[in-house]
């Protein structure tokens, strides 16, 4: 992996106008707090004049810190969760991890966890978890030490195979792309079904009776629109068991009970969806909003497990996402965990924390009970 995003080297397209990213300020959640190493600069902009280039190479059309800076030549600079894990067997653990290219065209890859030390030459084959980081569309990666221990350690509890998908992410490329790339990793995935695919331990450890998937943040809401297409258009030999949506970022154009009302904060909330997908028709746009998506119940597996923190602004769209399948004629089970005195992926940022650990329990549990 060259960078810890999975970035090609091809020139990106030009943002419109520097000014479509003025109006973006701090979250209203936060992102998860990555290990800071050497900044990652990625030049998205089209070939123009040298001079007018290095005029602008310098100038600062929005700067995000502590997550990223934009240059008014069009350069992404992540200042964050640049950092790349390299593939190993962790001792402590005993998982073992490698990484695959999924499309060389559009450099689309993944990071593939075994709980190495647990299969033996006639073990019986392993659930398989599919998952997606947050990181607001635009930050993050399967690579860099925040998610890698994060997997390594869930595939360690669970006993599961897992693959962490590594989508194109904004500014650079903007949604609906991750969206694509997640569910282009899930064909990727179904073409190991028989035992013929690319990697061979999916061929191998994967039981594709028994697949989950899951995410954090914006990954959650990965996760749940890659379930609803699933269930809307099938894929063969696939069966999804369940979901589980930590954190999910969801948004709306109207406060639900007991959350904000304040104008600046909910405009902070709803700029980040518009930073990731400028051509959004805006906060109820049906990939932010559940409540707008006529698909809702197409939802391709019957147990959904939805995990909020008491002290995250999005805590009640999660409650509102479950209150919302169960209304609807989906016909599964939803079950929401709450994590008092927590904020937005405080699991991620504390991993060794009481409730860290309890609900890493609840997800390992959730991802054996059919076995």
């Amino acid at each position: 992996m060259a960078t810890c995003y999975g970035l090609s080297m091809c020139l990106w397209p030009k943002p419109k106008t520097p000014s479509s990213f003025t109006n973006l300020s701090f979250p209203l959640f936060p992102l998860p707090s990555f290990p800071h190493r050497k900044p990652d600069t990625i030049s998205f902009s089209s070939s123009s004049s040298a001079s007018m280039d290095s005029a602008l190479s310098n100038e600062v059309a929005q700067d995000l810190s502590p997550y990223l800076k934009i240059y008014k030549d069009g350069r992404v600079e992540r200042l964050s969760g640049t950092d790349v894990v390299p593939t190993s067997l962790d001792p402590q653990t005993g998982v073992e991890c490698k990484d695959a290219v999924i499309s060389a065209e559009t450099g689309l890859s993944a990071r593939l966890y075994i709980p190495k030390t647990k299969i033996t030459t006639n073990s019986t084959k392993l659930p398989l978890l599919i998952y997606y980081h947050g990181g607001g569309f635009c930050m993050g990666s399967p690579f860099c030490a925040y998610y890698h221990n994060y997997l390594t350690t869930l595939v360690a509890e669970a006993n599961v195979v897992a693959v962490s998908v590594d989508y194109r992410k904004a500014p650079e490329n903007p949604l609906p792309l991750g969206y694509d790339d997640s569910w282009a990793a899930l064909g990727w995935v179904q073409s190991h079904i028989e035992g013929q695919g690319p990697e061979e331990w999916l061929n191998s450890y994967a039981d594709f009776e028994r697949v989950f998937f899951a995410g954090d943040s914006a990954g959650a809401n990965i996760a749940h629109h890659m379930a609803v297409r699933l269930g809307h258009e099938g894929l063969v030999g696939v069966n999804l068991k369940g979901i589980i949506l930590v954190h999910p970022y969801f948004w709306g154009s109207e406060p639900i009970e007991g959350e904000t009302d304040v104008v600046e904060n909910r405009a902070r909330a709803e700029a980040i969806w518009r930073f990731a997908y400028p051509t959004t028709s805006g906060a109820d746009d049906l990939l932010i909003n559940p409540g707008k998506d006529p698909k809702l119940s197409k939802i391709g597996a019957k147990r959904v497990l939805v995990c909020v923190a008491e002290q995250d602004a999005l805590r009640q769209r999660g409650w509102y996402y479950s209150d919302l399948l169960r209304k609807s004629e989906w016909g599964g089970s939803v079950e929401v965990v709450e994590s008092k005195e927590e904020d937005h992926v405080f699991h991620l940022n504390n991993p060794v924390g009481d409730n860290a650990v309890a609900l890493l329990k609840k997800i390992a549990s959730f991802l054996n009970q059919y076995i």
